[in-house]
């Protein structure tokens, strides 16, 4: 368990530092594997989904516990690192979020419109100003949570082969988990075990985001009770909620989707809408949130060490 804790603020370290790997990203392997399997597998069956989820998350957490079984001591916490930097991507998110910021700060509306599209799936080719920061704000607020924190709860809790499931489950359901024509079915066992796994990293993220602005941490959690039910996601509405309260801001709205589709997200907060300057105030909490997550799992990786051998001399 102390490799673990090692291994999991070394990877924290190097995702801050570094960022994603720019070629050859284990992820976007998985993600090629699993679209390979998709053309073979698919069926618009609930039945056939939840095969083609359960084997590619079963096969991650495989590889994960054959890791870490397999390795000597001495490569344990490089293994944890390792696994933990594959799976972050903290540090790419405030890139790109402060890169949109960037181009709003300049003026530069069309170019902040096309480099939101690195950040979300939405049709960003009308959004005004402030609907380019709120867009910013609602995938730092999640994605921190899905990219970040969740990973390293389940790093916590069951070494490398936590970490791999959960990645292999998060991507799965933002390549199959959508409510459309093909999806409907094929794609629903994928989201549902994403909203579960997600949901004890969606609430820490609440909390540390009432910790990370003290000030406004009443209100910060006086939002996540009354708006986060109304979210159509169990855990992005946690999140975009506390988040909207911290800064004393509007998230949701209508989202505007490729294809015509419409979606009319509840409002979450009850401040004024966002802006520009807001994207910075939102990537700092996230940084907070981040590091809070960090030490957490750290911490609580030891204490199961501890927990672990007190148990054994009982």
């Amino acid at each position: 368990m102390r490799a673990r804790a090692a291994g999991l603020v070394l990877g924290f370290v190097a995702d801050r530092v570094f960022g994603d790997p720019r070629r050859g990203h284990p992820v976007a392997g998985f993600g090629q594997v699993a679209t390979a399997l998709e053309r073979r597998w698919y069926a618009d069956s609930r039945g056939r989904g939840l095969l083609y989820c359960t084997g590619l998350v079963g096969a991650a957490a495989a590889a994960g516990l054959i890791a870490e079984r397999s390795a000597p001591p001495a490569a344990r916490v490089p293994l944890v690192a390792l696994a933990t930097w594959a799976v972050l991507g903290g540090r790419s998110l405030e890139r790109e979020a402060l890169a949109v910021h960037g181009y709003l700060d300049r003026g530069d509306l069309p170019g902040a419109r096309r480099r939101l599209t690195h950040l979300v799936g939405r049709d960003t080719s009308e959004l005004d100003e402030s609907e380019v920061s709120r867009a910013v704000i609602e995938s730092l607020a999640e994605n921190s949570s899905d990219a970040v924190v969740a990973p390293l709860v389940w790093g916590a809790v069951a070494g490398v082969p936590g970490l791999l499931a959960y990645r292999a489950s998060n991507t799965l359901d933002a390549m199959v988990g959508h409510h459309n024509d093909r999806y409907e079915r094929f794609g629903w066992a994928s989201a549902r075990l994403d909203d579960l796994v997600s949901l004890p990293g969606s609430r820490l993220s609440g909390l540390l985001t009432i910790a990370a602005v003290p000030g406004r941490g009443k209100e910060a959690w006086s939002t996540w009770r009354r708006d986060a039910s109304a979210h159509p996601s169990p855990n992005g509405g946690v999140v975009e909620s506390a988040f909207a309260g911290s800064l004393g801001i509007r998230l949701g709205g209508v989202n505007q989707y490729y294809g015509n589709r419409v979606e009319h997200r509840a409002v979450m907060g009850s401040g004024r809408p966002a802006r520009p300057t807001d994207i910075v105030r939102a990537a700092e909490i996230a940084r907070r949130v981040c590091y809070g997550a960090a030490f957490v799992c750290g911490a609580v990786s030891l204490v199961r060490r501890r927990v672990k051998l007190h148990t054994s001399d009982a």
